[in-house]
């Protein structure tokens, strides 16, 4: 076997398959796939809405934490303007080194972290309590 007769073999053997186009159902083309829409509440271990009561639950959760969203991100803005606007006043905070680097620039970059990090513990504690609450109405029906 030669060097020429490997590279017609290996040649014949690799070819490609056909390219196969998949696509998902449309919304709306009268398939019972088509309309089987996931449901946000479902990753929560709820079974999907079967009821207009259900469905008011899964849109009141919804609700819920995008409105908990909402206020921790406004929350967290105005803290964090705050304490700029804080370090921006005490202008003693420029001239007072530690390191050689300015207090007001080991403030702002360490300072910060602890601020994000509550935020977001309270953020997870408050949306398991929202998630705590649907789950024990959804288990009541």
């Amino acid at each position: 076997m030669t060097a020429d007769d490997i590279s017609v073999t290996d040649a014949a053997t690799d070819a490609a398959p056909a390219r196969v186009r998949v696509t998902a159902p449309r919304p709306g083309t009268g398939t019972a796939a088509a309309s089987a829409r996931p449901v946000a509440a479902r990753g929560l271990g709820a079974p999907a809405p079967t009821s207009d009561i259900a469905g008011v639950y899964v849109r009141s959760l919804i609700r819920s934490q995008l409105r908990l969203a909402i206020v921790v991100a406004i929350g967290f803005v105005a803290a964090t303007a705050l304490f700029v606007l804080a370090i921006a006043l005490v202008p003693a905070l420029d001239s007072t080194f530690v390191i050689g680097v300015p207090l007001s620039w080991l403030l702002l970059g360490v300072g910060v972290y602890p601020l994000a990090i509550t935020v977001g513990g309270l953020y997870v504690r408050a949306a398991t309590r929202n998630e705590a609450r649907y789950r024990s109405l959804t288990e009541e029906e």
